[in-house]
């Protein structure tokens, strides 16, 4: 733990901060502010297109519902109350602003993974960061390394802080085993990952779009309930994201670059742009535009980042503001469940439900992530060893501390982020809008 947390607080607090930023703000200006295009984005999301190649290929909705579904979870909630936590209240806005300028950067990603994807053996489209790195930067060796990654990320990042997040959440409210959930939880999602991708796709399709309307629904109820603290949650969010010295009592305070750490770490982890992996959906599509898949992928992080960490944030930081008394012998993952209990139909029970029906999504739409990584370094013949250790993760990770997940989390991620911008640098002219 002291060196992992060693080894994240260096990469976290300058070198991947300053190079995540610098790849955003690059290609936003790049690419001509593609988010101003957010409106045409959202309206291709829902537009039907003639699909290219087998019908078994994804839709471009059931791509961005599978990238969604890996990225709409715990972290939007658990890890925004980290962030808080550790970072103070102006972790919300650089993880807010991570997300608006990480639109482009996932254009980037998804647009170069569209256009050097390729078929596999079953006659479906394959691609992601690895295939653009094989066949745009003709780097197999990188590529290699890339895939490896994004296998140990999916048993990471995907799989056992899920896992882990939702054992906490179901402990705490229902007082459940957290063996006992590990076992559920790998038996429901294991159900849906052996049907392979049309599975996957058409359970996420159903599922995301819900789930997410409800949540933001018990948002936006919270956030009128608090209306009277609404306007200073706002500028105290801002005032302890920009000062740069500590602006609030305590042992510590909080300084510009704990929220900039975490706001920044947790808005990559939750939207990942910048790792890539939301390009792998995005090629399994049977599009024929790169850009107009790109255009629709692009809005995950919309959603996921701009609009849903910032509900959550903002009604964390309204609760702390209108009652603090909440937060007396709450941990740094319970700043979420002491906000929703204000809600006047069970919140804490609300919040549980959506936790695990976030963690249980994210489990699915991850397991693909990691399966066409897995398959780019041992075939599709043996995706079933995959599957098998992906599933036994999820009990693994419903059991372990979960410091050590998230630690291990952030790490992962700096890892993963190199080769990728690598990638986008080298290959940015081939990307149009």
């Amino acid at each position: 733990m002291k060196l992992l947390s060693l080894i994240n607080d260096f990469l976290w607090s300058f070198p991947l901060l300053f190079l995540l930023m610098g790849t955003h703000l690059f290609f936003t200006l790049k690419l001509r502010i593609p988010q101003r295009r957010i409106g045409k984005a959202l309206l291709l999301s829902v537009t039907p297109e003639k699909q290219n190649g087998s019908g078994r290929n994804l839709s471009s909705f059931g791509a961005l519902a599978t990238t969604l579904a890996a990225t709409l979870g715990t972290g939007n909630i658990i890890g925004v109350s980290t962030a808080v936590a550790l970072g103070g209240p102006g972790a919300v806005f650089w993880c807010w602003l991570t997300g608006i300028l990480g639109m482009a950067t996932s254009y980037a990603e998804c647009y170069l993974s569209v256009l050097y994807k390729e078929k596999n053996e079953e006659g479906l489209f394959v691609g992601g960061p690895m295939y653009v790195l094989k066949n745009g930067l003709h780097h197999k060796a990188l590529a290699k390394f890339y895939a490896l990654s994004t296998v140990c990320a999916a048993f990471g990042v995907g799989c056992t802080t899920q896992a882990n997040s939702l054992t906490q959440t179901t402990s705490s409210t229902w007082g459940l085993s957290p063996h006992l959930v590990g076992i559920a939880a790998a038996f429901i999602s294991g159900l849906v990952i052996l049907g392979g991708i049309r599975s996957i796709g058409n359970i996420c399709m159903k599922i995301v779009p819900v789930l997410g309307i409800l949540y933001i629904g018990g948002c936006c109820i919270l956030l009128f309930l608090h209306h009277d603290v609404l306007a200073r949650s706002i500028l105290l969010i801002l005032k302890c994201a920009l000062a740069p010295n500590a602006v609030i009592g305590g042992a510590a305070g909080y300084t510009l670059k704990q929220a900039a750490r975490y706001g920044i770490a947790r808005g990559l982890f939750t939207n990942e742009a910048g790792i890539g992996t939301s390009a792998i959906p995005a090629a399994a599509s049977g599009t024929k535009n790169p850009s107009r898949q790109a255009y629709i992928s692009m809005t995950a992080v919309f959603w996921d980042t701009v609009v849903m960490c910032l509900l959550s944030g903002l009604v964390i930081v309204a609760n702390m503001l209108k009652h603090p008394e909440s937060l007396l012998h709450v941990n740094e993952t319970g700043l979420a469940d002491a906000a929703f209990s204000y809600l006047p139909f069970g919140g804490s029970q609300f919040l549980s439900l959506a936790l695990a029906a976030f963690a249980i999504t994210t489990l699915i739409g991850w397991s693909y992530f990691g399966e066409k990584a897995f398959a780019f370094l041992w075939g599709d013949r043996n995706i079933g060893v995959y599957k098998l250790i992906y599933i036994v993760m999820i009990y693994i990770g419903a059991v372990i501390p979960l410091n050590l997940v998230w630690e291990c989390t952030d790490l992962i991620n700096a890892v993963m982020v190199l080769p990728n911008v690598l990638t986008l640098f080298l290959l940015h002219d081939k990307i149009k809008t």
